[in-house]
């Protein structure tokens, strides 16, 4: 077995991620923007790893921002969560669970930090659907097609502007 072929280990442990679920409503419809992730291109939530002195949800606004531009409002209340494995080159694999944040998009800033590493689109949530990886993820963007209401349970809002706090 050559190098290029040898199969990557598997980190045992399981590491926490939070995702931002951005969001709007376009002619009664819930539509979900998704990035491209830096590594392969596939399509994604926004994400990252917790952050020192932030809770979830502002971690994933923080994310949101630095990776789409975001600005909103998040959401306290988790929609839920999934798993995948994030591989990682010359280093061990990861398994993840994400908790995933909804954040109503108010504006999409033209500039933001890897503007020049991502992609990002407008997918209705049933579309978004099919184009994700993850099966978890699948079946919540299916959720959220079919009880849009969802999106807005908790009612506890906090603004999502990171990039006039740095």
């Amino acid at each position: 077995m050559t190098p290029a072929t040898k199969p990557t280990a598997q980190d045992d442990r399981t590491f926490e991620q939070y995702a931002a679920l951005c969001w709007r409503m376009h002619r009664g419809q819930v539509e979900v923007l998704l990035v491209t992730s830096r590594d392969t291109g596939r399509w994604i939530l926004p994400k990252g790893w917790p952050m020192k002195g932030l809770p979830p949800q502002d971690a994933a606004c923080r994310e949101a921002w630095e990776e789409a531009g975001v600005e909103g409002a998040v959401d306290a209340q988790s929609l839920g969560r999934y798993s995948y494995t994030k591989v990682r080159e010359r280093k061990s694999n990861r398994k993840c669970v994400v908790d995933v944040f909804p954040l109503r998009v108010a504006r999409l800033a033209f500039l933001f930090p890897e503007k020049m590493q991502r992609r990002r689109k407008w997918f209705l949530a049933r579309e978004a659907a099919k184009i994700v990886d993850e099966p978890d993820l699948r079946k919540l963007l299916h959720r959220v097609d079919e009880e849009p209401a969802m999106l807005d349970q908790s009612g506890a809002k906090m603004a999502c502007n990171p990039q006039k706090s740095e």
